[in-house]
């Protein structure tokens, strides 16, 4: 027997020892199915699917009647429907297991990952979770996933910059965000759980990110963690240029890193400063004297400051576009301008496209990107004050200040080194 034949088997096998050794670790008392059945129901389901498809379907049948028995007659014990419920998913994974075993595998691990962190996810729902949080988690779904497929995907109004599902996308980032950012803190800390949403939140839009920490800022103690999350969304977006101007065009890369890093650098340096220094120096404590934050106030799910901030940006790109049509033709910096008022990256990569294909120099790209970076910042700093009023925003901008001035002055001197 050829090993490719009984690989499926044994795959089915592991998968039922893995399943049934949890349930039997996990549990003292009499379980309606140990590690043997699961190992053997695993490689039941293997067996019927190597006969026939309407062979699993029958076998799934007479598996889940077997546990229906089992767990009646186990029933004073109260044992529980989990132990029920993952003999027939080992049932699942062992049928599986015969045409994608990978995926078996990698099905049976998640599967034991949730089983082993019981003890977690049951604090998660019942401790950490308030009612008020998971209702507004079901509405956060439905603006993502109900109203959003909904919207026209096209170009609407003067300019083409009244994109329906576009702005949409961009409410469902700020209240996204914001709502990460709530859970957050409530599973990781007031600090940690903001700093590690502001990172994260950054690779999706450091713009909403900005926005959606000023508006935490106003309803904490201190804005200390929300305006190191807010900085450190401002790193993400450096990173992820580095990384998108690669893929683009490796020449303007190799010009553009050291700008960037150098910024980037500074950038870690001003917010651990605000993050460990500045906060503490200057009383932002809390109201009894402590420098811990508290659990945000209000509701997590905030949909009126989202659609506030969305029209600001809209305004800001409808503006660049305006005053970009009334200059005349727009060149590559004036159109990479623009379109960093609405997402760096954009102008960015437009930018470096340019070059990649010769139409530009690359000296001409670097000033673009430059160009849509500074605008991209504008709009984050207007974004700051409207969020989290004069304090947060002055904040931010002296945080922001020191990267961007290194990085214009690397710039500048790697333009002028041609």
């Amino acid at each position: 027997m050829a090993w490719q034949e009984i690989q499926p088997f044994l795959v089915a096998l592991a998968v039922g020892l893995l399943l049934g050794l949890e349930r039997e670790r996990s549990h003292s008392r009499k379980l309606p199915a140990g590690s043997r059945s699961f190992a053997l129901l695993a490689l039941v389901g293997a067996v019927a699917a190597s006969i026939d498809p309407w062979a699993v379907t029958i076998g799934l049948a007479g598996v889940s009647a077997l546990m229906t028995v089992a767990y009646l007659r186990a029933s004073g014990d109260d044992p529980g429907t989990t132990t029920a419920l993952a003999a027939l998913t080992a049932y699942v994974l062992g049928a599986l297991a015969y045409s994608r075993p990978a995926l078996s595998v990698a099905l049976a691990v998640i599967v034991a990952g949730l089983l082993v962190s019981k003890t977690r996810i049951h604090r998660f729902a019942r401790d950490i979770v308030s009612e008020v949080e998971l209702e507004d988690a079901i509405k956060f779904l439905a603006v993502a996933f109900v109203i959003l497929p909904l919207l026209p995907d096209r170009a609407l109004g003067p300019y083409g910059v009244l994109n329906p599902a576009k702005l949409w996308l961009l409410v469902v980032l700020l209240t996204g965000i914001g709502w990460l950012g709530y859970i957050g803190v409530r599973a990781l800390g007031p600090e940690r759980g903001l700093l590690i949403t502001g990172l994260a939140g950054g690779f999706i839009s450091a713009t909403a990110t900005t926005a959606s920490m000023g508006r935490l800022g106003r309803t904490t103690g201190s804005m200390r963690a929300p305006l190191a999350s807010a900085l450190l969304a401002s790193l993400a977006t450096l990173v992820q240029l580095l990384i998108v101007i690669g893929l683009i065009d490796i020449d303007v890369l190799r010009r553009l890193w050291l700008p960037v890093v150098a910024a980037a650098v500074v950038l870690i340096g001003v917010a651990a400063f605000f993050y460990w220094g500045a906060g503490r120096d200057q009383g932002d404590g809390t109201a009894d004297g402590s420098d811990e934050i508290s659990v945000p106030a209000g509701r997590p799910f905030a949909l009126r400051p989202a659609l506030i901030l969305a029209a600001v940006l809209t305004f800001a790109l409808l503006l660049g576009r305006w005053g970009g049509d009334v200059l005349g033709p727009q060149g590559t910096i004036l159109a990479a301008f623009a379109a960093g008022l609405a997402d760096a990256h954009a102008g960015a990569v437009a930018a470096a496209s340019l070059a990649a294909r010769g139409d530009v120099t690359a000296d001409t790209a670097l000033i673009a990107i430059g160009a849509a970076l500074g605008s991209n910042l504008l709009v984050k700093a207007i974004l700051a004050f409207v969020a989290g009023g004069r304090r947060f925003g002055f904040r931010f901008i002296a945080g922001m200040a020191p990267p961007a001035i290194v990085f214009g002055l690397v710039l500048t001197a790697t333009i002028s080194m041609r």
